[in-house]
């Protein structure tokens, strides 16, 4: 059994993964296309790995956690703060499919420029990489129907509420540096609904609504 069948197995004996289109996207965008060719042989190890500049590219069973609580449909547009080594954004995209958009910011140009390479070489050309600070959103193509956020920030970004779509989904972890809640934030006409899913460990956000200013 591959390592790809064999983490899938355990994720759904666990009970983690039970959406056969998350499931569907896991085959079709290979973990390995995004990592490091020396940390390759690690893609299927259930465990955040580090890509440098102090990020990582976060375990699949999280991702998988996210990806199905967004609840994504084709032909939506997609926001995702953080891209990372652009996993993530390759599953969104898939998810979407080609009618739907991904727009994925990323304050660290080396990685947003690997990001791009990798996405460009996998042919998902309806996603758009932005150098920026992610804490701001993207307002130049807002509103989107999901935002997705894969760094943890001190309290929900104003500009990312404002960015959602009526009826919108946005996923953020949200506590201390080390430790937080992912939270589920709805817009639902002029109320914004939230719950906390589970405790969370992730990165931090930094910008002008993350850490460290921006």
């Amino acid at each position: 059994m591959s390592g790809l069948e064999a983490l899938i197995k355990r994720l759904r004996a666990e009970g983690v993964l039970s959406d056969p289109r998350v499931e569907e996207a896991l085959r079709a965008v290979p973990r390995e296309r995004f990592l490091p060719p020396r940390l390759e042989k690690y893609a299927y190890v259930d465990e955040p790995i580090h890509i440098g500049h102090g990020q990582t590219c976060s375990a699949p069973h999280m991702v998988v956690i996210m990806l199905q609580e967004l609840e994504l449909g084709e032909g939506m547009k997609v926001l995702e703060v953080g891209t990372g080594s652009g996993w993530n954004a390759a599953l969104l995209a898939y998810l979407v499919g080609p009618r739907g958009r991904v727009v994925t910011v990323e304050r660290i140009p080396a990685l947003a420029e690997e990001a791009r390479r990798r996405l460009k070489e996998m042919g998902f050309d309806n996603v758009k990489v932005v150098v920026g600070d992610g804490s701001l959103g993207y307002p130049d193509e807002a509103p989107y129907d999901r935002i997705i956020v894969t760094a943890a920030a001190p309290e929900v970004p104003p500009p990312l509420v404002e960015q959602l779509a009526e009826g919108g989904i946005l996923l953020i972890p949200v506590g201390g540096r080390y430790y937080q809640d992912l939270l589920k934030v709805e817009k639902v006409g002029e109320s914004v609904r939230r719950k906390r899913l589970m405790p969370v460990v992730f990165v931090p956000l930094v910008g002008r609504y993350g850490y460290g200013g921006g």
